[in-house]
């Protein structure tokens, strides 16, 4: 397209996508330093991150400079709008959303309906768009999603082997930061689900090299500080959210959850005792503070100077050994299943090992990293329809997956993120009539599994009601149920 020309101007800039950037040729240096812009002598012309196109296209519709725009690549869409009507949270975020210039992020529970939202997003652009998601699993979600809301013969798909562009593209994060340095202009909305990956050092190039003026990022649990920051250069701020407990009894299921600590026997106590102590007097005599990542990253370092280091490691593994794979744990899930008989029942453990453990105790199928493809698709749609009542995960499904038959949730072991609680959480609060979701935390009593536990439910969806749990006897935690009724709006 062509600006409007003010009279006497005669020099014509010209505007092009290569390499995942903006070429901008023709400026005068005066206009072009106003912008963020560099000049590259390779090609006698200023270079911009693609993600600059609206700010540039606007500054020189403002500027009165005649350009010529050969950058844009995406289309306009005639979309048949229908489909389900949005409750009145998902109608409020895509008006908070289109207010900030179509551009920002929304924070709502797992379970809530981003994905409306997303298709609300698209009718309103009506340009094409890329949808950036983490896995396989929510590529085909989304595809089918969108298949359904807009017509099939719209939907792309790029990854896990497929390549097809069409004016609404799923792709992984993976494939995006590949594949964006050419494909970054075709699409007029960039849409990122799961928006908390998108501030890492790879894929939030992803965002630079994206063309798309209008920019919408969904996720259940933003990212803090720095990566904040970056989510909101990269997408636009947080301008609508909603947290678990605001919809908990109306919109999700009602919930609680139920925090159990267990005794190490004797010996265990004991060993447990000796490996933290090597660990922590390693520590301490080479003055490692191990708060935050940078410590971590000193102790691991320090521990490959030397065997007493590497000793140090071998102990720091087997203390969190102990701590998450008691068997005293596995006691407690006993009875747990009991109680349960008939329900879907979903497992969490922090590793591997732990994961295949409970599987082979209680005969029940596993899903971990190694899991192939079409052996978890058959686990997973076991688990909806009710042939496989029981499930256990090693971390790999704390998001991303829709199982809303599943109302038990059981932590045997995990990381201190608050994230990742929150996200298993919202693993199980799918609403479905008559549904009351549980989530079971099990913790070692005096290890360091029990300031991990205070660390990841330092946050609003987790209530506790007595100060000091005890071994075997729960602490409750639940939200209120006591909600304002609403009625969905368009």
């Amino acid at each position: 397209m062509e600006s409007a020309i003010s009279p006497g101007v005669t020099q014509l800039a010209r505007l092009s996508f290569t390499g995942g950037t903006l070429v901008l040729e023709g400026a005068p240096a005066e206009v072009a330093a106003q912008l963020p812009a560099h000049y590259d002598p390779r090609i006698e012309a200023w270079r911009l991150p693609a993600s600059s196109y609206h700010l540039v296209i606007r500054f020189l519709v403002a500027a009165e400079l005649p350009f010529d725009d050969r950058a844009r690549g995406y289309e306009e869409l005639e979309l048949v709008e229908g489909g389900p009507q949005p409750r009145d949270y998902q109608a409020g975020a895509i008006e908070a959303w289109v207010k900030n210039h179509r551009r920002g992020v929304v924070a709502l529970p797992t379970g809530s309906g981003k994905t409306l939202v997303a298709h609300l997003a698209i009718e309103r652009c009506a340009r094409s768009a890329l949808i950036v998601v983490p896995t396989i699993d929510l590529l085909n979600q989304w595809f089918d999603g969108l298949a359904e809301r807009f017509g099939e013969e719209l939907i792309g798909a790029i990854g896990g082997g497929a390549f097809e562009v069409r004016p609404l593209t799923v792709i992984t994060y993976d494939s995006a930061y590949l594949h964006l340095d050419r494909l970054g202009n075709k699409f007029g909305l960039l849409i990122c689900d799961e928006a908390h990956h998108l501030p890492g050092p790879s894929y939030v190039q992803i965002a630079r090299m994206a063309l798309a003026p209008f920019r919408l990022g969904l996720t259940a649990t933003p990212p803090e500080g720095e990566r904040l920051d970056v989510l909101e250069q990269a997408l636009g701020p947080i301008v609508f959210s909603r947290a678990i407990t605001d919809l908990a009894g109306q919109y999700l299921a009602d919930y609680e959850t139920i925090h159990y600590q267990v005794e190490l026997s004797e010996s265990e106590r004991a060993d447990y005792l000796e490996a933290n102590g090597r660990y922590r007097q390693f520590v301490s005599s080479r003055g490692i503070r191990l708060g935050g990542s940078h410590g971590w990253a000193r102790f691991l370092a320090a521990t490959n100077e030397s065997e007493e280091g590497r000793q140090a490691l071998r102990a720091w593994r087997r203390q969190r050994e102990i701590s998450l794979a008691t068997p005293k744990k596995l006691d407690l899930l006993e009875e747990i299943l009991a109680r349960h008989p008939g329900e879907r029942v979903l497992v969490f453990t922090y590793d591997n090992a732990s994961a295949y453990a409970v599987s082979r105790r209680f005969l029940v199928p596993a899903i971990t990293h190694q899991t192939k493809p079409r052996e978890r698709r058959a686990i997973l749609a076991g688990l909806r329809s009710g042939e496989v009542p029981v499930l256990v995960t090693a971390r790999v499904l704390n998001e991303g997956v829709d199982l809303p038959e599943v109302a038990v949730g059981v932590v045997l072991s995990g990381t201190a993120t608050v994230r990742e609680h929150v996200q298993r959480l919202g693993r199980i609060l799918r609403r479905q009539e008559g549904k009351h979701a549980i989530l079971y935390e099990l913790v070692t009593k005096d290890t360091s599994e029990v300031g991990a536990s205070a660390r990841r439910r330092d946050h609003v969806a987790y209530r506790p009601t007595k100060n000091e749990p005890v071994a075997n006897e729960p602490v409750v935690d639940a939200p209120s149920a006591a909600l304002a009724e609403g009625k969905p709006s368009c």
